[in-house]
């Protein structure tokens, strides 16, 4: 989502008047919830096909409906929605939406948990919905946003790429492309065909090997370790770097799109280029892959094929990469010694020797084991070779039956639909399948293979749809209905007598309710759909998302239960699984009725806010009453509510909205018990025609005053446009430019400079942010809005009192205090040649604390190590404040691991929720010096390399912002080794001049 800006006035505002006016008179749009469905067939029983789902308005607005004999593979299909639902993520206003693979984050996924390993697959499942907004989003977030952005180079995060949408092989413009064929909307790529091309272009800069006229691949990164080619290398995890059917098929499918779109676009010599190298992508594939009958990985520096055959083969099938004479691949997946298998197809041919070689041993090893993101591609590339290739003898339509129905009946735990990382190919078992972790994993197709499989709806890139169903001929009866296809609904009916659905016997097709094509029997149709028609549905921001669930917006709570904390019910997801969990919940609170609460930290405008209550049909109930309340001035008010109810989300239209900076739900069940919440949102739908940037950090100190500019750009004329700059509360800002125009043209921009001024209480730690709001005369409650983070940045100056500076050129260790936090012993401490050494025969700990208080209002100590040891693991230098052994609250860095975290004590005991988290990467280069800033009740961990500082962690210690208490412990430094010695160049500590 790009069309998020912000609002404004002309005059010196606190934050607490901007933040709690009512907004002036213009009334709130009530925008639908979700896409109207249009015209359409009504031959289904939906309630009856959904069961008990949650927000059954979802799947109403959204879905193709289906109903078929085969009761495994139709709850199946229903199922996979239910996952790709819980798989949405709105993670802000710079990238809107996003698909995830896991539910919960993990630590080598891109910004908000994105993974481009299965983002192919997720558009092509994604491309059914009828609200485009969601793939809008995340294609963006691919090509030009934060998925699109610079990553390390690593080991851990692919060594060969450097931004995340190349981090997994990736099929980005073919999923394009086969979208577009969907919605009919060749507009979306054709605006982003430079982005496209980039993307193609980018794996010929990393992985082409212009020699052998193909790309190589490292295992790992084709999402596939620990494969049989892997095992006969050095290095059977990542793997071998070898050419393999995968990135080669991806890249020729790119390339064949590329060329349609610049076919569209009018540039037939751009065309002519794709076209060429795609031929000769898929010449070479055939020549240096194809072994006489399988298509398989190549050793980067061999020449011939390793002998074992794996699924990913059929991948080039899967984008018609390989000539019809190739047929014969096909054999090897029904044999029962090649892919065959009761809960299949196997990843690896069972003649293999390395076959389910140590795969029952732990995740992930993809040597035989049935794993949903091969067998989907498998099945769509075998639609593709019976569908679009001549007749042959090696596979059917009751091959591809015979092997969706067995995918269906392997996503099962416990007798229900259930998808996790990878199946045994012969028991009915998941084998990888971590809790909190592999839950309804989203890394595979299943309802676009029903859709474009089974009922064989296979898209096109004109006007019209092609019909040629792979469903059993024994069928008596199957239909899907209302398939949002080019803006129009598509319903396929297929009904033997004539008595299931109440239409005559025969075959039917429905274009928006009309009957367009009939027959006795399903038959392979070609029909005309129409012009193709926009979808015209608003852009909207939730402004209580944080799905980094740190900073702002902020979740606090009268009382929470275990893990089920505040932050988790705006964190952009609102599944309502038990684990991993996305709630917050009152399970064993003493009261009737609790509260939850969000902090924007600065004003938005508010009209549209959305309850979901968190029911597990238990202990967790939906509340009997509700309370939305929001802060004006300090004192809460009431905004009328309805009743709750249970299993949709509970919506709230303010009309006139108001302007504020806090929301709270207040929940009570009459008889107690406990309520809870997977999702508090409050969404804005922004002015189209404005554009509001602001800088992306502003660097800020308390007590002080600085200078911002804000800029509205109109995308086309606009009049009466105003701009305001919310701030937090306590802190001004006053405009010392014009914060209106009377009109923006089309291009134009009213920059705005702001004079802030920061309170001197103010605590930098959080991260308060500033929002611009932008709005226009006549907007209906639009209001565009963008959003900076203020932050302080560290410098040694703005502490010139230097309270204590030991160089170690004399012998000051008798000034210290030596405290040991463990016991542990103290290593032989010595200055000699102007340094601090320490050194150990084993583990050893010892703090030392300088003869000087620490500053309440602000203590920086600065440590500038001489050398490690090079010991394992411990080899770690502590720096903070102490009060004797059982209170400290130190920072530390560990050489060995390269990390930084935070260890804080009161009265003896650790206090793990007041660490920051751990850990902190960071590696120490010679010539790097450290810091920690004690203020604001936090311990701020930096690092200085040539001549910057950088935050490299922050731990709150103290609810206070200037705890007394610590004005009576002591700045120290400490080190930690196993045998061997480190050394420290200085230590000083500064503090601010007192006022």
């Amino acid at each position: 989502m790009s069309l998020f800006v912000r609002f404004g006035a002309a005059a010196a505002v606190s934050s607490l008047a901007v933040a709690m006016a009512a907004v002036p008179a213009y009334p709130a749009r009530s925008d639908p919830r979700y896409p109207a469905t249009g015209n359409g067939t009504a031959f289904l029983d939906h309630g009856a096909l959904l069961g008990d789902v949650r927000e059954p308005g979802w799947y109403e607005a959204n879905i193709p409906f289906v109903d078929l004999p085969d009761q495994e593979i139709r709850d199946t299909y229903y199922y996979r929605w239910r996952t790709f639902q819980e798989a949405l993520k709105f993670t802000g206003p710079k990238d809107g939406w996003i698909v995830t693979e896991f539910l919960g984050p993990v630590g080598y996924s891109a910004p908000f948990g994105g993974i481009n390993a299965a983002a192919g697959h997720h558009i092509y499942e994604g491309r059914w919905l009828r609200d485009r907004r969601y793939l809008d989003d995340y294609l963006d977030y691919w090509l030009t946003g934060s998925g699109s952005e610079a990553k390390p180079a690593t080991e851990g995060l692919n060594r060969n790429t450097t931004d995340w949408a190349h981090q997994y092989s990736f099929w980005a413009v073919d999923a394009a492309v086969a979208r577009a064929e969907v919605t009919g909307d060749w507009r979306f790529p054709l605006d982003r065909l430079p982005a496209l091309r980039k993307q193609y272009e980018g794996w010929k800069k990393s992985n082409f090997d212009a020699s052998r006229g193909l790309y190589w691949q490292t295992p790992v990164w084709d999402a596939m370790e620990y494969t049989a080619g892997s095992y006969q290398t050095a290095d059977p995890y990542h793997g071998g770097d070898g050419f393999r059917p995968t990135l080669n098929a991806y890249q020729y499918g790119d390339a064949r799109a590329l060329a349609l779109l610049l076919r569209k676009a009018g540039d037939t010599t751009a065309a002519s280029r794709y076209e060429r190298e795609a031929a000769a992508l898929s010449r070479n594939t055939r020549q240096q892959l194809w072994d006489g009958d399988f298509y398989k990985h190549v050793q980067r520096e061999a020449t011939t094929p390793i002998a074992d055959r794996e699924l990913m083969g059929y991948v080039p099938w899967y984008f018609h990469m390989p000539p019809a004479s190739d047929a014969k691949a096909w054999a090897q997946l029904t044999d029962p010694q090649g892919f065959a298998a009761t809960y299949g197809p196997t990843t690896t041919e069972r003649r293999s020797p390395w076959f389910m070689h140590d795969a029952l041993a732990g995740c992930c090893r993809w040597d035989g084991p049935s794993w949903p993101y091969a067998t989907s591609q498998t099945l769509t590339a075998l639609s593709n070779q019976l569908l679009d290739y001549p007749a042959q003898p090696y596979v059917s339509r009751d091959d591809f039956n015979t092997l969706l129905r067995g995918y269906a009946l392997t996503q099962r735990k416990n007798g229900r639909p259930y998808v996790a990382e990878a199946h045994h190919p012969d028991e009915d078992r998941w084998i990888y399948d971590g809790q909190g972790h592999s839950e309804d994993y989203n890394h595979s197709t299943f309802t676009d293979i029903v859709l474009s499989g089974l009922f064989g709806i296979r898209p096109q890139p004109d006007n019209t749809v092609r019909i040629a169903p792979l469903a059993p001929a024994s069928w008596d009866h199957y239909a899907v209905e209302n398939v949002p296809y080019h803006g129009h609904n598509l319903t396929v009916l297929w009904d033997r007598t004539g008595a299931v659905y109440g239409q005559g016997a025969g075959f039917r097709i429905y274009v928006d309710g009309v009957l367009t094509t009939q027959s006795a029997t399903p038959a392979d149709t070609r029909v005309r759909v129409g012009a193709a028609a926009g979808q015209s549905l608003p852009a909207l921001v939730d402004d209580a998302a944080n799905p980094a669930e740190s900073g702002y917006p902020a979740a606090r709570a009268s009382y929470s239960w275990g893990d089920d904390r505040p932050a988790q019910a705006i964190d952009g997801q609102n599944f309502h699984l038990d684990t991993p969990t996305t709630r917050w919940t009152t399970w064993q609170s003493p009261r009737r009725g609790d509260w939850l609460e969000v902090d924007l930290g600065a004003a938005s405008i508010v009209s549209d806010v959305r309850v979901d209550f968190y029911d597990d049909g238990g202990g967790v109930r939906t509340p009997d009453s509700f309370t939305l309340a929001y802060d004006k001035d300090g004192v809460w008010q009431d905004v009328p509510v309805s009743a709750p109810a249970a299993g949709t989300i509970n919506r709230v239209v303010i009309d006139p909205p108001v302007r504020t900076d806090r929301l709270r739900v207040t929940a009570t069940r009459d008889n107690g018990g406990a309520v809870g919440i997977t999702a508090l949102q409050s969404w804005r739908r922004p002015d189209p025609r404005l554009r509001v940037d602001l800088p992306a950090t502003v660097n800020v100190d308390a007590g002080s005053t600085f200078r911002i500019k804000s800029r509205v750009t109109a995308s086309r004329t606009t009049p009466e446009v105003r701009v305001e700059l919310a701030t937090p509360r306590g802190w001004t800002a006053t405009p010392r430019t014009s914060a209106s125009a009377s009109s923006l043209a089309a291009g134009d921009t009213l920059t705005t400079t702001w004079k802030v001024t920061v309170p001197p209480d103010a605590r930098l730690t959080d991260r308060l942010p500033l929002r611009a709001l932008a709005r226009s005369g006549g907007s209906l409650g639009r209001v565009s809005s963008a959003v900076t983070t203020t932050a302080y940045q560290f410098d040694p100056a703005d502490y010139p009192a230097v309270t204590w500076d030991d160089d170690f050129t004399t012998d000051r260790l008798g000034s210290y205090r030596a405290d040991h936090p463990v016991a542990e012993p103290s290593p032989a401490l010595a200055v000699t040649d102007g340094m601090l050494t320490a050194t150990a025969d084993k583990r050893s700990f010892a703090v030392l604390s300088a003869p000087v208080p620490v500053a309440p209002d602000g203590t920086a100590l600065i440590l500038t190590p001489g050398r490690f040891s090079g010991a394992s693991p411990e080899d770690s230098l502590f720096l903070g404040a102490s009060a004797g052994d059982p209170d400290n609250a130190l920072a530390w860095y560990n050489n060995f691991h390269g990390s930084s975290g935070a260890d804080v004590r009161r009265g003896g005991a650790g206090r793990p929720e007041a660490t920051g988290g751990c850990c902190a990467a960071y590696r120490w280069e010679p010539g790097d010096r450290l810091a920690v800033l004690l203020r604001w009740g936090h311990l701020t961990t930096w690092a200085e390399h040539e001549g910057t500082w950088t935050q490299i962690h922050d731990a709150p210690i103290s609810e206070a912002v200037d705890d007394p208490a610590l004005a009576t412990w002591s700045p120290a430094f400490g080190v930690r080794l196993d045998p061997g010695t480190l050394a420290v160049d200085r230590f000083t500590v500064r503090t601010r001049p007192v006022s």
